[in-house]
């Protein structure tokens, strides 16, 4: 009995250390690390260029094995007119994608076979080329795997592989044809007619509408309400860039906007029936580029006009109607009606068909194809908003010049005469105006008065935003922008920005906003009183911030889903939370890494959350100094954090505000790394979310999650977990600590 007894403990003493071991030495599970292709921060705009609007259209999604050719390209022309390819020989790819509808076929849902009313609406097929997901839901990767499901759905074409290669090898015409395009004797297969159509599709491409022809140079290109409209699109008041960026116009992620199902209709739950991690009724955010042309709209058709669709949005989409999950961009907004008028006007100028494919006038199969439609009601309508292509005068070559804005003229006047390299000074005044630059090179400068007082730049409570710049290589400094109520100054989409000694001062939710931009160097502005950040990089890369005071706002200085940041001597007091690093879900920029915060001071950031109720920034807790949300490879030193009530410093992973659902990005902080800092009385008051969440505030709290956070700081008096990883501890020593305190937490939560 004591020899069993001795074996059972000796049994149970070796698996402890085996347990122990594995801790120890067992890798922790970490997110997936992106090549840089995936990352999506920083911008993609052109240089040289006339406008930072020029931007790269991302690479054609072609598979390896299906080149196009000029005569793949031709093939899959008849093809896709073709009715041979459906089981009753009366249906193409163009009955429900029709050249003259915008390759949609007008109704709010698509009809099959023998007249089956689906789901969806027929997508566009315009630009398709660059695509990386297909269908509403994504559930296709690329166009030859996608063109699967319209040829053999029973209620769509119907066909049957076999039966479209025998159809097609007793048509002599289309035997030469395969042959020619794919080089070999035996040709005709249904792998070769799904190769040859994408090889048509990825033709269809539109890149030469009024607005591309603008953001050449060609400045008459665009009315007047189209420029206004314009600004609408890219103000963080409407936020249709967010989703709808150019050059594509569209998103290959998706998003919950709570679009209504159809009434009578089943509850389509989108990418949930794809991916069921996915959010109930997230769908892709098509392109716009020929939107005119596309009506009706949504993935159900629900919506006739795009009056209807602002009007859904103004209402903050599903909101409106208590869905949930709806994505943080759509918010709602308020637009009168020529504001609505001028923001549609402008999606009539992304109409371009210079490209447009010929419909044959007959195919080897002898069926019948589809017909010209003449004439196309929103084609006329388009054809008398927008100005007719002219021969666009060349951009002239001169000297830079400064243009200086005289007694009774407007900001708005000046700058549209501006050429790129010149520089347009302010004199000192109050311009009640909105103003909008998108020309490369400019230098964007206020004259003070004797007084030394910047000129202002007034919105007075009812304009959107203050100036909205797309230019490469754009300077702005020296001057007061106040009362807007979405930003101070957005730069959107461009290479090279330099915002200095300004002063910001409740303008919404920005202050200063640069986004998807790349080199961008912001200091000297003194920010206070907005609803989101006074201070913001988002989806963008190579940025640094410092010399800043920002005071009275929800955050004070913010980093989102940005590499390569530098955020250093700065002042944050009295915001809601003074520094934030942080990774979103649900955007297009999927990183959030390598930033260094240094010699900052951020104190007494205890004011109270006023950020819009719905949005992310409302969640976060009054009185935290600083707060790293899932954001990887930070290292924050030589700071001061002091009279923080509720945290001096936090990290955590995003599971803290948002589901699971909605997380399309690694969710954990991870490989941070804090030391030499200075924390003095923080944590003393915690908010009620921190005090239930850990029953009272501290210098420090990690969350536990992720993979290789360290801190050196023996400045912190407290700190949750108490004992916090530090650089000197060996590897194995933080795996078997982190699986122990994870342990726990999963106990206890």
């Amino acid at each position: 009995m004591k020899i069993w007894i001795k074996r059972f403990f000796l049994g149970l003493g070796v698996l402890l250390l085996v347990g122990i071991a594995y801790a120890a030495f067992a890798p922790i599970p970490q997110d997936e690390v992106l090549p840089e292709e995936k990352w999506g921060a920083g911008s993609s705009s052109v240089e040289p260029a006339w406008s930072g609007l020029q931007r790269d259209f991302p690479a054609i999604n072609e598979t390896a094995d299906n080149p196009s050719t000029p005569e793949k390209v031709e093939l899959g022309r008849l093809l896709f007119f073709d009715p041979i390819l459906s089981h009753n020989d009366d249906m193409s790819c163009a009955s429900c994608h029709h050249p003259d509808m915008g390759f949609t076929d007008g109704n709010a849902q698509a009809i099959g076979a023998d007249e089956k009313v689906l789901p969806r609406s027929a997508m566009s097929l315009w630009n398709v080329a660059y695509n990386i997901n297909f269908f509403w839901d994504g559930r296709a990767s690329t166009l030859e795997e996608q063109m699967e499901t319209p040829l053999t759905h029973a209620d769509e074409m119907g066909s049957d592989p076999e039966d479209i290669v025998a159809e097609l090898k007793d048509i002599p015409e289309y035997v030469d044809l395969f042959e020619k395009a794919f080089g070999s004797t035996d040709a005709v297969t249904f792998e070769n007619v799904k190769n040859a159509i994408a090889a048509f599709e990825r033709s269809l491409v539109t890149n030469n509408s009024p607005f591309d022809r603008y953001a050449t140079g060609d400045v008459n290109a665009l009315t007047p309400s189209q420029r206004r409209g314009l600004g609408l699109f890219r103000s963080a008041a409407t936020r249709c860039f967010e989703c709808h960026a150019a050059p594509t116009f569209s998103d290959d992620s998706f998003s919950v906007t709570g679009v209504p199902d159809l009434p009578g209709q089943p509850h389509d739950a989108g990418r949930m029936e794809v991916e069921a991690s996915s959010l109930d009724g997230a769908f892709k955010a098509p392109t716009l580029r020929n939107i005119a042309l596309t009506a009706p709209y949504m993935h159900n058709g629900i919506f006739n006009t795009l009056e209807e669709v602002i009007d859904f949005y103004a209402k903050g989409g599903g909101r409106d109607a208590g869905v949930q999950n709806v994505d943080m961009h759509v918010i709602g907004f308020e637009l009168n009606e020529q504001e609505k008028a001028d923001l549609v006007a402008f999606l009539y100028a992304l109409t371009d068909e210079s490209n447009l494919p010929e419909i044959p006038t007959n195919v080897p199969s002898g069926l019948d194809v589809v017909k010209k439609l003449e004439p196309v009601q929103a084609r006329e309508v388009v054809s008398e908003v927008n100005i007719d292509e002219t021969e666009a005068a060349s951009i002239p070559s001169h000297e830079p010049v400064t243009l200086r804005v005289e007694p009774g003229q407007t900001i708005q006047s000046v700058v549209d005469l501006a050429l790129p390299g010149d520089t347009i000074e302010v004199p000192y005044g109050i311009y009640k105006e909105h103003v909008v630059i998108d020309v490369s090179d400019i230098k964007f400068f206020g004259i003070p008065n004797e007084a030394g007082e910047w000129p202002i730049i007034e919105g007075e409570g009812t304009g959107s935003d203050g100036v909205i710049a797309s230019g490469n290589n754009f300077e702005m400094a020296f001057f007061q922008v106040k009362n807007f109520t979405s930003n101070g100054v957005l730069v959107e989409g461009v290479t090279g920005v330099y915002l200095h000694d300004m002063y910001i001062e409740n303008t919404g939710v920005y202050g200063v906003y640069p986004v998807r931009c790349t080199d961008v160097l912001i200091e000297r502005i003194e920010g206070t009183l907005m609803n989101d950040a006074a201070i913001y990089a988002g989806k963008s890369k190579d940025v640094v911030i410092r010399d800043t005071l920002t005071y009275g706002n929800v955050i004070g200085i913010e980093l989102e889903n940005t590499v390569n940041g530098e955020v250093y001597n700065n002042h944050a007091h009295d915001n809601t939370i003074g520094i934030f690093i942080d990774l979103l879900p649900q955007l297009p920029s999927k990183v959030s890494m390598y930033t260094k915060v240094y010699d900052n001071i951020s104190e007494n950031n205890n004011g109270e959350n006023f950020g819009k109720p719905g949005t992310a920034v409302s969640l976060i807790p009054p009185g935290t100094g600083m707060l790293i949300l899932a954001a990887d490879h930070v290292e924050v030193y030589n700071n001061t954090f002091r009279g923080n009530k509720s945290v001096g410093l936090a990290m955590f992973n995003l599971t803290i505000g948002f589901s699971e659902e909605e997380i399309d990005v690694g969710p954990n902080p991870e490989h941070n790394y804090a030391h030499d800092n200075i924390y003095e009385n923080n944590g003393y008051d915690a908010d009620k979310f921190v005090k239930d969440l850990l029953g009272s505030g501290f210098d420090i709290v990690w969350d536990t999650t992720g993979v290789n956070n360290r801190f050196d700081e023996p400045n912190a008096k407290t700190s949750f977990p108490p004992a916090l990883p530090s650089r000197s501890w060996p590897e194995p020593l933080y795996n078997l600590y982190w699986r122990l305190l994870n342990f726990v937490v999963g106990l206890i939560s």
